[in-house]
């Protein structure tokens, strides 16, 4: 069941799945609100799908500028500094993917009461830390593929039935638009927008997939 960590009139933080491979979370900032300092992982890819409105990152030791608008992805490999905020007019939406989980999920709890815990997140470090460059940006308009040992992001289209292969690990499903029939063992159920569909399955590589299906299938 989804979890809300905050639900402010500038900001909502919502924990959509956790797994020690990947942790989703959907957020809303109003305009104006920025996301923490600028910052690096040592142990994990920070990820994010923006789904409405815009995002601007800030990149690598320069703090390079790079705005992304809806159906843009832009994935942060460990040591590269980021931080983003909402420069827009409007509210932004985003799903953010933080793989392996490396105990996000429960620091966002320890915001939500107020005694702000430790995990993998970091000052920049002297040397800057890697070049913006590392970081993968993909415009709404390019194909999006994240192919990293830890996090795997597809965007597919279906307009008629498909034999999705066995889950080879941990794995999600993000429907954008239409309607998905999923079947789970003798189960079958059929998930719309704004719906996340994820497995429980052993660890291994962290793969999540967001599914654009504009009818139904």
């Amino acid at each position: 069941m989804p979890e809300t960590i905050s639900d402010q009139p500038n900001r909502n933080v919502i924990i959509l799945a956790e797994h020690e491979d990947a942790t989703i979370t959907w957020s809303r900032f109003s305009p104006g609100e920025r996301g923490p300092d600028l910052h690096v992982h040592h142990e994990h890819t920070d990820a994010f799908y923006v789904l409405d409105g815009e995002l601007t990152f800030e990149l690598g030791p320069h703090s390079e500028s790079q705005s992304v608008g809806p159906g843009g992805f832009v994935a942060v490999p460990p040591r590269v500094a980021h931080s983003f905020v909402n420069a827009s007019r409007t509210d932004a939406r985003w799903l953010n993917f933080h793989a392996p989980d490396t105990g996000f999920a429960d620091f966002l709890r320890t915001l939500r009461a107020g005694t702000p815990g430790r995990w993998d997140s970091f000052d920049v470090p002297g040397d800057g830390g890697l070049p913006a460059g590392a970081a993968l940006v993909c415009a709404p308009d390019e194909p999006l593929r994240c192919d990293r040992p830890e996090l795997r992001v597809e965007e597919w289209q279906l307009d008629g039935p498909y034999d999705a292969p066995p889950p080879h690990g941990y794995e999600a499903l993000y429907v954008i638009e239409g309607e998905l029939e999923m079947t789970i063992g003798d189960t079958v159920q059929t998930i719309g927008p704004g719906t996340l569909a994820s497995n429980t399955g052993g660890r291994g590589s962290g793969r999540v997939l967001k599914v654009r299906a504009p009818s139904a299938v």
